[in-house]
C-alpha cells in the first residue's frame, strides 16, 4: 500500500470519528462535562505523582553529590597530611645527614 493512501485513509478514518463524536455531543447522548473533568483529574493527579517523584530522585541525587564531595575533600586532606609527613621525614633526613661529624682530612706528607 502507497503511503499516501494509507494517510488518506488516516484522515479520512479521523474525519469521520470526528463527525460520529460531533453529533452524538450535539444530540445530548454523550455527556462530556462529567468524562472531561474525571479525564483531567487523573491528568492532575498523575502530574502530581510525576513530579513527586522527580524531587525525590533530585534529593536523592543532591545527597549522592554531597558525599562525593565530603569524600573529595577527605582524600585531599589525607593527601595533604602524607605529603607533611613526607616532607618531615626528608627534612630530618637531611639534617641528620648534616649532624653526622666530618671526616678530618690526613696530613699529608710534605714532598
Amino acid at each position: 500500500m502507497n503511503q499516501n493512501v494509507k494517510y488518506g485513509l488516516f484522515f479520512l478514518g479521523g474525519v469521520a470519528l470526528g463527525a460520529l463524536g460531533a453529533v452524538a455531543v450535539t444530540r445530548g447522548k454523550l455527556d462530556v462535562k462529567p468524562l472531561a473533568t474525571s479525564l483531567l483529574s487523573s491528568g492532575m493527579d498523575l502530574r502530581e505523582k510525576a513530579l513527586a517523584a522527580v524531587e525525590s530522585v533530585k534529593e536523592d541525587i543532591a545527597d549522592v553529590v554531597a558525599e562525593a564531595q565530603v569524600k573529595s575533600q577527605e582524600k585531599r586532606e589525607a593527601a595533604e597530611a602524607a605529603e607533611a609527613a613526607a616532607a618531615v621525614k626528608s627534612a630530618e633526613a637531611e639534617g641528620a645527614a648534616d649532624a653526622e661529624p666530618a671526616v678530618a682530612p690526613t696530613a699529608q706528607p710534605a714532598c
